[in-house]
């Protein structure tokens, strides 16, 4: 695509990004406006179909005194959390986005699993990693691997681990700042190419690089893939606080 002034400089980080696999990446807080779509800020979650049960707009959030594997919060907005019990259902958004750059900020205590999926069957992974030796692609900045429902879940393939482990301790606020592009398809419905994910940066450090995924994760990959989809964040797999959620569409 050519460059446009609000793509250029993301795009030019993209390109520096590819060629620093095992280094540093850092990426800048993108600032509201500039084709930035706000889903939660200052004033609480936007844009989402609706906001299931048990999520709850508070001020902060931190590591639970008694339990460290829960989250307690304080009162005010800008942080959307999935409530004491840690549970709650999916974040799924109204809009459904094709190539698009997205910014996430999350905090998770000791043991936690969530997600951020684009298209809703994407998935890059969030999980309390901190101290990980070696990571797989169920840790942080990992693409999930292909799984089977039955007779129990579980996986079929590694999926696709994060080039170096970034995440932080449990208790800490991290950021994932993604630029995905969807797959294509020919006028026929055929697919002309898989989708990728140009470049996954966690805590400022190039995960993953320039990854082509021939189909969804998990056990969506049995799904027919489509040119466009919602961006969800799980909230069913354990206690997560999401702030500053941005996506930008990219358009050619």
């Amino acid at each position: 695509m050519r460059p446009t002034a609000t793509h250029w400089v993301p795009l030019a980080l993209a390109m520096i990004c590819a060629t620093l696999t095992t280094a540093d990446c850092r990426a800048a807080d993108p600032a509201p406006g500039d084709g930035w779509v706000n889903l939660i800020d200052g004033d609480g979650p936007h844009g989402w179909k609706d906001v299931p049960k048990g999520w709850a707009v508070v001020g902060s959030t931190h590591l639970s005194a008694g339990n460290l594997k829960r989250l307690a919060a304080a009162n005010g907005k800008g942080v959307l959390y999935n409530g004491p019990t840690g549970r709650a259902g999916n974040l799924v958004t109204a809009a459904k986005f094709g190539d698009v750059e997205a910014h996430v900020e999350f905090l998770v205590p000791a043991g936690s699993n969530s997600g951020v999926k684009f298209e809703g069957v994407y998935e890059v992974q969030i999980f309390d990693s901190y101290g990980v030796k070696t990571a797989t692609a169920s840790h942080s900045g990992g693409v999930y691997p292909r799984a089977e429902l039955l007779p129990t879940y579980h996986h079929i393939d590694d999926g696709y681990p994060p080039l170096v482990n970034a995440a932080k301790p449990p208790g800490e606020w991290q950021t994932l700042d993604v630029v995905f592009h969807a797959p294509k398809f020919a006028r026929d419905g055929k697919k002309s190419a898989n989708a990728r994910f140009v470049k996954v940066v966690l805590n400022g450090r190039l995960v993953q690089d320039n990854l082509e995924v021939p189909s969804p994760t998990g056990h969506a990959w049995h799904g027919k893939e489509v040119p466009t989809g919602p961006l969800l964040l799980q909230g069913d797999h354990g206690p997560v606080a999401f702030r500053n959620v941005r996506v930008r569409p990219i358009n050619d």
